[in-house]
């Protein structure tokens, strides 16, 4: 069998074999899903994007007797090791053939990369950080992923744990149903009630006529929710603003919710419609027309996910993801939705996990994010 050869990514020719690798070897698959290839090529480090403001990449392939097997990306995230006082590079996009050679030498040259930047040790998968996509699916193969979820092959696990890779966290996504939400509102109605009058807590849809300035305020929010968080980094402003725009399209206000207390927005609860399979549709290419294909008559998508829940550390005491989740239900049901996916949330969350599992929703899929000293 030919040796493996590793190529650092530079030309534009490269660039599109590492952009088309995914489809190559899954496009069979019926449950992959191929990511925007613009968002990709932005967040791989191939265009412009506010991330790399502060942060760096390298991306590499793996050939075998002339053909493309294998990819991957080595990043320094500057706002991760200012934020932990830490020297930690990360690894990303990986994708490859079910070969231990292959994979041992994409992780090769991907550490020597980052030990080349003066990384100390290495995490991932990181597509390109946890604000984005986020770890590797270890649980739940036989269910297609939704929006924004990352899925690979069972056999990534052993070629990742193989090389010395071991756990750092995992997070789960649970799956709920319609038939769920009768149940979740009446265990809900009285707390929500108590909350609203005890504190004066309101709650509303996005507002569509300020809508970037809204989708802003939810990712300050998030900013300051999660700042405690494991593994946690702050989006910059720039990111901030950048993803906003991103969501412009894609958001529906009426199953997004923001909590207020004394007309001041202390959380939010934010729903994306599932349209992975639009995206499979047409192959991740949203031009020139797979943007109006992507985007046409979203009432016909009856599954969501609920992407994030926070609440400002000031009042998590208040008990307001309660009233979110009730406030969700009412749109949700007006809409048509038929199912949920709430992802994802960690391990080490268990408020959140405990009121889900008592809501009726279902722990169906794990994702994990290791680590491995360089």
């Amino acid at each position: 069998m030919a040796s493996v050869e590793i190529i650092p990514v530079r030309t534009r020719r490269e660039l599109r074999q590492f952009l088309d690798l995914p489809a190559a070897l899954f496009q069979n698959d019926p449950l992959w899903i191929p990511r925007l290839r613009l968002s990709e090529s932005q967040l791989a480090g191939f265009r412009r994007h506010p991330f790399y403001q502060a942060a760096q990449s390298q991306s590499f392939l793996a050939r075998r007797g002339g053909e493309v097997c294998g990819r991957i990306t080595a990043i320094v995230n500057r706002t991760h090791n200012d934020w932990y006082k830490d020297r930690r590079g990360f690894f990303g996009f990986f994708e490859t053939v079910d070969d231990q050679a292959v994979s041992t030498a994409l992780f090769d040259a991907a550490c020597q990369w980052l030990r080349d930047q003066g990384m100390t040790d290495v995490r991932g998968p990181a597509n390109p950080s946890i604000n984005y996509d986020w770890g590797l699916l270890i649980e739940g193969f036989n269910k297609p992923p939704y929006f924004m979820m990352t899925h690979n092959p069972a056999y990534y696990v052993p070629l990742v744990e193989s090389y010395g890779f071991q756990k750092a966290h995992d997070m789960l996504a649970f799956w709920g149903h319609n038939e769920m939400i009768d149940k979740l509102s009446q265990k809900g109605e009285s707390l929500d009630a108590a909350i609203r009058e005890r504190f004066g807590v309101t709650t509303r849809p996005l507002n569509k006529r300020r809508f970037r300035q809204e989708v802003e305020m939810f990712l300050g929010i998030y900013n300051q929710a999660l700042a405690a968080t494991w593994g946690f980094i702050p989006l910059t402003p720039a990111e901030v603003h950048h993803v906003a725009g991103e969501l412009r399209l894609l958001v529906v206000p009426e199953i997004s919710i923001v909590a207020e207390a004394k007309g001041k927005p202390i959380g939010c609860i934010f729903g994306l419609l599932n349209y992975n399979p639009r995206i499979r549709a047409i192959g991740g290419r949203l031009f020139p027309f797979g943007w109006l294909r992507l985007l046409a008559r979203k009432h016909q998508i009856k599954n969501m996910r609920v992407i994030s829940a926070n609440v400002l550390p000031e009042y998590q005491g208040w008990g307001v993801g309660i009233s979110l989740v009730r406030a969700l239900i009412g749109p949700a049901q007006k809409w048509g939705l038929e199912e949920a996916e709430f992802s994802w949330v960690l391990e080490s969350n268990s408020l959140s996990r405990k009121s889900l599992e008592k809501g009726g929703a279902i722990p169906y899929k794990t994702y994990r994010v290791y680590d491995r000293p360089l």
